[in-house]
């Protein structure tokens, strides 16, 4: 999320260590104050999952991604970060990596984070400035813009709402058409708070609905119950850093950025100025 952490470097344990019963960063005890992961005697009950690549696709190493969405015509939704540089446009041939098309700069004293698609609206948030950019859905260009308050991390939609996430371990539901605040939802992961809550993916899961998250300076991945705040589901992604050739890995910034493959049970992960857009499929890790 920020511009200064490296993926491969962070030295941070991951929620898929502490899952072996190791403390680190990026979980607390929740409101019932709940032992840490260190002091109980299981480490935390939550499935591990494993990951599997189907396929890699070119990808821009220049962009800092952000968020990453397949809009409904099949095409690639890419939203990018930086002072200076933030800005969204469409590839209408991820696989291939064709040119980006309907690109719009955001005002240089934006810092471009998550979006998504809500009907005939894209939105866009901002790092610390407090506004969501909507653009029109077909030519991504700006119609309006709102206010929230905090910081704006990720974003998705889901059951004509929006998920957002701040960097904390709280999602706050928005409604799609005003932007206001609907809703929250701690995300808990047997008792502990997850933090740094990243990029989001609303998908509609066997189960129900879902939200999936990267993490901020981690190499994890989330799949969270919105109704009730639960980590149902952990990945863990250092594999995909490790195939990035040395060159690549020197220059590649944190993990993050996941959109869901319509009809399929396929993602789409990549990181901020890595050169391979990932097709990865989830599995039961047993």
């Amino acid at each position: 999320m920020k511009p200064s952490a490296k993926a491969a470097s962070a030295g941070l344990l991951s929620v898929f260590a502490l899952l072996s019963g190791c403390s680190g960063p990026g979980l607390s005890d929740g409101p019932s104050a709940a032992p840490a992961a260190s002091e109980t005697s299981t480490g935390i009950d939550v499935p591990r999952l494993g990951l599997e690549v189907v396929a890699e696709h070119p990808w821009d190493d220049s962009a800092f991604t952000q968020g990453l969405e397949i809009d409904d015509d099949g095409s690639l939704l890419v939203g990018t970060g930086q002072y200076g540089e933030s800005a969204i446009w469409r590839i209408r041939d991820w696989r291939a990596g064709s040119p980006a098309e309907n690109r719009h700069q955001l005002p240089p004293e934006f810092f471009g984070e998550g979006i998504t698609r809500a009907g005939d609206t894209v939105w866009q948030l901002t790092w610390k400035r407090g506004v969501a950019f909507a653009r029109d859905a077909a030519t991504l260009e700006e119609t309006r813009r709102a206010s929230y308050s905090g910081e704006g991390w990720g974003l998705c939609e889901q059951a004509g709402r929006l998920v957002m996430s701040d960097g904390s371990s709280t999602l706050t539901f928005r409604d799609p058409a005003t932007f206001a605040e609907t809703g929250r939802v701690e995300v808990l992961a047997d008792g502990l708070r997850v933090e740094n809550l990243n990029e989001l993916e609303c998908v509609d899961g066997p189960d129900g609905p879902e939200v999936w998250a990267n993490r901020w300076r981690t190499n994890d991945i989330v799949r969270i119950d919105p109704a009730t705040g639960e980590v149902t589901g952990f990945a863990e992604a250092t594999p995909l850093v490790d195939a990035l050739s040395p060159e690549a890995r020197a220059k590649a910034d944190v993990f993050n950025g996941i959109a869901h493959v319509p009809g399929t049970d396929h993602f789409l992960v990549t990181g901020k100025y890595w050169p391979t857009l990932f097709e990865v499929r989830f599995t039961d890790a047993g």
